[in-house]
């Protein structure tokens, strides 16, 4: 064995490009013939390739990777397929990604931890769009090597033409996606062209082989060794006499007697023991899943990380991203999300979006919004600092996910460039006279009254009648409404849903302040996303977020229509309006449900019963 080959660390890579390009018929080739499919399994691939196959009386080598009974049926790949196989010269993982854009999300997460990609083109069809989105998501995820797998290449007419017009067309995209090499191979993964030996059929082709490049790539640089980083997890406590912190170490390495600090709190302290299920370690490294026990017993939470005090982390609470966004809803700039990083949990926006990212071109174009499988540049704002590295100095400390508030699912994969510095000259002041003695002072528990409803549903004739009744009874009060603030504060926004959006989060901060007066807020807000509700009620305290559903079937609305609304949009005079060019949410689990056909005084009764009822 070559000693330099075999001082190579392992070689992660990824498959990726359009659909049907080859990419699982690849991977199935490379393992067939580096002999690493047993026995039964190639009997089990022979049944599935007669009953699943596309290839006629041979095996179909895509079946290895498609493990899903839905994908051979399909005869696409859904999921992410990992595999791992070694040859005498080195070991290997890879990851068999889907080609379909719906599931770009998944090809995202195969190349969030390659070091080399595959790009994969069919030799007859040339650059699709998903081989220049799956190149653009390489690149920004952080892989430096390309390896353009011209495949197919059996099938042309002129195949040296076709591969060589190719390998041009990539090479200047891939010059502006920022790889360090990206090497062109005309392949044919069916018959084994150029995979593991060289081609009869490619006399013109002199190159090395697909797996040879695997082998002797040097991605040593690309995992130089980066300081100590260790995302804490949980904190275990079995006992008074035993307090640990339990996680993976995420960069670096760390020694019994290290000296370690908290990056959000600046707090210093040492590792007296290095606990693991096989016993204790006298030193750990990135990979590894240990108990750091500390000599101080110092506040430490899920979420914080740890660091090594002469390399510490960023620490701040905006920043600028590259974004890939993964939800079929929209990314609007204003909208609350939960930002993890980490082990890190915080709410945040997504405060501006720069500009979106052409996948053709790479340039940069203006947007409002940012589409499923759209790449972006934005700038975050989290509800406090976290603890970060740039994604180029350090991939596991870079990346973030945005997770939907309602759904709970992932909306999109972000990688930090770098902090925002901006009002580094502003302090939180503190004053003497707090929210409470201010609530005190007035005699009352403040609160936000938030009436939601279509428009014309009677929001404002309740909230007015209920505002009436309050001021008679010494309660003190401020109304929003909707239209009222759209002359002033608002005036900026139009009805789109990032409009929306941000008219209401405007409207959150001003109620939030009210409350902090002393006051009982009363807003009436069509607010047609629940999202936008929901982050409302975490920003106020516990207890003072109150949504009133004022629930009025829409043809009712249509009927009363009171300001000539409905009849403009109807006949197409006003785009996005609520209810009927624009969806609205309704709340699943209001304070108060109301029924907007029954007379506004009993409404108006029921919301006073309700406040009564909360003192």
């Amino acid at each position: 064995m070559d000693a330099t080959h075999a001082s190579l660390p392992p070689l992660r890579f990824i498959t990726c490009g359009s659909v049907d390009d080859g990419k699982s018929t690849l991977i199935g080739r490379l393992l067939h013939e580096s002999r690493l499919i047993l026995d039964d399994h190639l009997t089990a691939l022979t049944k599935a390739s007669a009953r699943h196959g596309t290839t006629g009386d041979e095996i179909d080598l895509a079946l290895l990777t498609d493990g899903l009974e839905a994908e051979r049926e399909q005869g696409i790949t859904i999921d992410v397929a990992y595999r791992s196989f070694a040859t005498q010269l080195r070991s290997f993982g890879v990851a068999d990604t889907p080609g379909h854009a719906q599931y770009t999300r998944n090809m995202a997460t195969g190349a969030s931890t390659a070091d080399v990609a595959i790009i994969l083109v069919d030799a007859r069809n040339g650059l699709q769009l998903q081989t220049r989105r799956h190149s653009a998501i390489c690149a920004l995820l952080g892989i430096r090597h390309v390896l353009l797998a011209v495949n197919k290449i059996d099938l042309p007419d002129d195949p040296e033409a076709v591969f060589h017009r190719i390998a041009g067309e990539y090479a200047d995209f891939a010059r502006s996606a920022g790889f360090v090499s990206a090497t062109p191979i005309p392949i044919s993964a069916r018959y084994g062209d150029n995979v593991t030996r060289p081609s009869d059929r490619t006399p013109w082709y002199q190159g090395p082989t697909l797996l040879h490049l695997l082998e002797t790539i040097d991605v040593s640089q690309d995992h130089v060794d980066a300081p100590f980083r260790f995302p804490v997890q949980r904190v275990v406590r079995p006992d008074a006499d035993f307090r640990g912190l339990a996680g993976t170490i995420a960069s670096g390495a760390i020694a019994v007697g290290d000296e370690i600090v908290v990056a959000s709190s600046g707090r210093h302290s040492r590792i007296a023991r290095i606990v693991t299920f096989d016993g204790d370690l006298p030193t750990a490294q990135a990979g590894q899943a240990v108990i750091l026990v500390l000599a101080d017993d110092i506040d430490i939470a899920r979420g914080d990380l740890l660091s090594a005090p002469q390399t510490r982390p960023e620490l701040a609470d905006q920043f600028a991203a590259r974004i890939v966004w993964m939800d079929e809803a929209p990314m609007l700039p204003g909208r609350s999300y939960l930002l993890r990083l980490g082990t890190d949990l915080v709410p945040a926006r997504v405060t501006s979006l720069r500009h979106r990212i052409d996948i053709n071109t790479l340039s940069e174009k203006p947007a409002r919004t940012l589409s499923m499988n759209d790449i972006g540049v934005v700038h975050v704002a989290a509800d406090r600092a976290v603890a970060f590295d740039p994604y180029k100095t350090n991939r596991h400390t870079g990346a973030f996910i945005l997770i939907d508030r309602a759904t709970n699912a992932t909306a999109g994969a972000g990688m930090i460039d770098f902090a925002l510095r901006r009002a580094t000259n502003i302090h939180r002041q503190v004053h003497q006279v707090g929210p409470a003695e201010r609530a005190a002072s007035l005699g009352q528990a403040p609160c936000v009254l938030w009436f939601t409803g279509l428009s014309g549903s009677g929001k404002s004739t309740i909230a007015d009648l209920v505002e009436q009744e309050l001021h008679r009874m010494g309660r003190h009060t401020m109304q929003l409404d909707g239209d009222n603030l759209r002359f002033g504060l608002n005036r900026d926004l139009g009805f789109t849903d990032a409009d929306r959006v941000e008219n209401i989060r405007r409207t959150g901060e001003v109620a939030k302040l009210m409350v902090d007066a002393g006051l009982i807020v009363i807003c009436c807000f069509i607010s047609p996303f629940a999202q936008e509700r929901e982050a409302l009620r975490a920003r106020l305290g516990e207890g003072q977020f109150i949504e009133i559903f004022v629930d009025t079937p829409l043809q009712d609305c249509i009927a009363r229509d009171p300001k000539g609304l409905y009849a403009k949009a109807l006949a197409g005079q006003i785009p996005n309006f609520t209810g009927i060019g624009s969806p609205y949410e309704p709340p699943e689990a209001p304070e108060l449900h109301l029924d907007g056909t029954q007379p506004a005084a009993e409404s108006a009764a029921l919301v006073i019963d309700l406040m009564q009822r909360r003192r």
